[in-house]
């Protein structure tokens, strides 16, 4: 367990073992599906000292996130070596020869010369073409079965191999679908991101990732907006009162202050500098959120396919 002591949460850094760099513990989820709405989030979350960006092309709004980075740097307002950008390779990109065009056209899209983290967004593929929600006559995900997430982790690995982007990693998976590609991978995962808060805390999967030297990131920290939540919780709740934080800067702070990055979004100027603007909690107060047994998943992505990961016609 990771208990830092500094008010100064916000600026934590993880050094990743298997890539460049290091990583910002509090970074920003682009999942905002307004196209203007994008832009002026991440402007917003730019201005209020987020240095973390999380993209993905599944979230079809790279280009939007791009140009408001690319408008941050353009104005000084922050250098390009202070970010630190990721995105992901989407489903139907799993075959080794469509990961590197995949991933120059999310580079393209954003803007940039560098990535400094290249996911594979879940570990289900889909039938390669353009159709990202590819689905049968009964609204049935079509699978990919002639490609392995072994095959394309190879392919993630070339990547790093040529100076594309600086670490590579996973996203949706589970410990026992980890397992095989960590033992396997010539060049080992940098970074696991997955849905954890005080629900879900993954505490088998985060302990994994702790001994192998593998930043485990957490995603949907609040609980996704879904009520009732962490964000509710009786016991965060009491934790904020004592603390004089509002209950999403305890969940972030909690996140950190367990040993992971974490990942949040903020659609407001406001918003925003609340969730960079946190603080550490006592160790009373870590333990008692530490200790909440309610256990709740709120995103399905592990069944992918089923409504509420991608909508049909999504």
């Amino acid at each position: 367990m990771t208990l830092n002591s500094s008010s100064e949460l916000r600026f934590e850094k993880i050094p990743l073992n298997f890539g460049g760099g290091k990583i910002p513990a509090l970074g920003f989820g682009t999942l905002i599906p307004d196209p203007t709405e994008t832009r002026l989030a991440t402007r917003s979350a730019l201005e209020a000292g987020f240095r973390h960006f999380d993209c993905a092309e599944r979230y079809r709004n790279e280009r939007e996130v791009g140009e408001a980075l690319q408008a941050g740097l353009a104005a000084g307002a922050v250098a390009r070596e202070d970010l630190f950008i990721t995105t992901k390779l989407w489903n139907t990109n799993h075959r080794p020869e469509r990961v590197e065009p995949a991933f120059e056209a999310s580079r393209n899209r954003l803007g940039i010369s560098f990535v400094d983290l290249y996911l594979i967004h879940t570990p289900f593929a889909f039938r390669p073409g353009d159709d990202l929600d590819p689905r049968d006559e009964h609204g049935n995900i079509i699978y990919d079965q002639g490609v392995t997430l072994s095959d394309t982790w190879r392919a993630m690995e070339s990547l790093v191999d040529r100076g594309k982007c600086g670490a590579i990693g996973l996203s949706d998976i589970t410990l026992q679908d980890l397992l095989p590609i960590y033992d396997s991978a010539r060049i080992k995962p940098s970074v696991v991101q997955v849905e954890s808060h005080p629900y879900f805390p993954q505490t088998e999967l985060l302990e994994f990732c702790k001994q192998k030297g593998i930043v485990f990131l957490a995603f949907a920290p609040l609980g996704h907006g879904i009520k009732p939540g962490p964000l509710e919780d009786p016991v965060v709740l009491a934790v904020a009162r004592e603390v004089n934080q509002t209950p999403a800067q305890v969940l972030l702070a909690w996140a950190i202050q367990r040993g992971t990055a974490v990942l949040t979004t903020a659609k407001t100027p406001a918003r925003a500098r609340e969730n960079f603007n946190i603080s550490a909690i006592p160790k009373t107060a870590f333990d008692q959120i530490t200790e909440i047994q309610t256990r709740q998943r709120f995103n399905a992505v592990v069944k992918t396919g089923i409504p509420g990961f991608i909508p049909k016609g999504g």
